[in-house]
């Protein structure tokens, strides 16, 4: 098989890769590929969500075959080829954003996010409706979600002028996504670009001296991977700050604004049952989140000395007291 050409994208994600588009019926043994872009510890809850959407669906026989490209992204291509050497009906790759640019016909990506881009913009799917080719899915548009976050930012800091948004260059659209909501928001932007961990420290250094006050973290597997460290620095010098997963408030982290991360996992289950039974990726629509969560850390509020406004934490879905 030639190999393919794979680049990483942000936030939460989820794609799916069936090597049987033409079967008709499910296998009576399904052998599944699961292909982490982050480590092991970061899927094991949403995969019991993909693994129970399964069996729900009547798939008991399920062999699962697991690798973990650990934020390593040139591993992508060997690590997918090895798994479907091992002839899996059905690859199933979480937070990367695969394209066949050797125009071999792979079947079926259910997708999750384009986070740097929705997927129409980047070439992946003709439309969300109609996606074509062989690549559908789950996609989580991230361009709304930017704004929002800086408005729950400036309505939990009434006063704030001036925030330091947190990007890797992969997720560079985030970064240019936030600049109409600050001028309309009436906020300074600082840059934090980090592309090296051990960059994390001295980017919050330079934050802090351009006078900035809060924090605002792109999506991104970069990010997700080193989540305890940026939050425990952003707690340190007192910032608070927004995140796009409630695993970063999980993990100390003040508050975080973004979609229910369990769904793309439940929906990947139906999606592969759907293309197992014979459905063509090329129609079968993108689906995108339908429900948000605001979750709040009042632990590192008060450690921060900051007290949240009622009425953003009367919209809150989760609060950690």
């Amino acid at each position: 098989m030639n190999r393919q050409i794979f680049r990483l994208a942000l936030g939460a994600t989820l794609l799916v890769l069936s090597v049987l588009a033409e079967a008709q019926q499910p296998p009576k043994i399904v052998k599944v590929g699961f292909l982490g872009g982050s480590s092991a510890a970061v899927y094991s809850a949403l995969l019991e969500q993909f693994q129970k959407g399964l069996r729900d669906l009547g798939y008991k026989n399920l062999i699962i075959e697991y690798r973990y490209v650990a934020d390593k992204s040139d591993r992508l291509p060997a690590l997918a080829d090895g798994l479907v050497s091992l002839k899996v009906d059905v690859l199933v790759v979480s937070s990367t954003t695969p394209k066949n640019t050797m125009g071999i016909v792979l079947v079926a990506f259910i997708a999750a996010s384009a986070a740097a881009a929705d997927p129409v913009a980047v070439g992946l799917v003709d439309s969300l409706r109609r996606p074509g080719g062989n690549i559908t899915g789950f996609t989580i548009i991230t361009a709304d979600l930017v704004g929002k976050r800086l408005e729950l930012l400036k309505e939990t800091v009434p006063k704030l002028t001036r925030v330091a948004v947190m990007w890797n260059p992969t997720s560079g659209q985030s970064w240019k996504e936030s600049q109409l909501p600050a001028r309309d928001l009436k906020l300074q932007l600082h840059s934090m670009q980090v592309s090296n961990p051990d960059d994390v420290e001295s980017t919050f250094r330079e934050a802090i001296k351009a006078r900035s006050s809060a924090l605002a973290v792109s999506s991104g597997l970069f990010f997700n991977s080193y989540r305890k460290q940026i939050t425990d620095l952003a707690t340190k010098n007192h910032l608070p700050a927004i995140y796009p997963r409630e695993d970063f408030v999980d993990s100390g982290g003040l508050m975080s604004y973004g979609p229910e991360q369990t769904a793309p996992y439940r929906r990947a289950a139906i999606f592969v049952d759907k293309i197992l039974k014979g459905a063509k990726p090329a129609d079968l629509p993108v689906e995108q989140p339908t429900k948000f969560e605001l979750v709040i850390n009042l632990k590192t509020a008060k450690q921060i000395g900051l007290t949240i406004p009622q009425s953003v934490l009367y919209r809150a879905d989760r609060v950690i007291k």
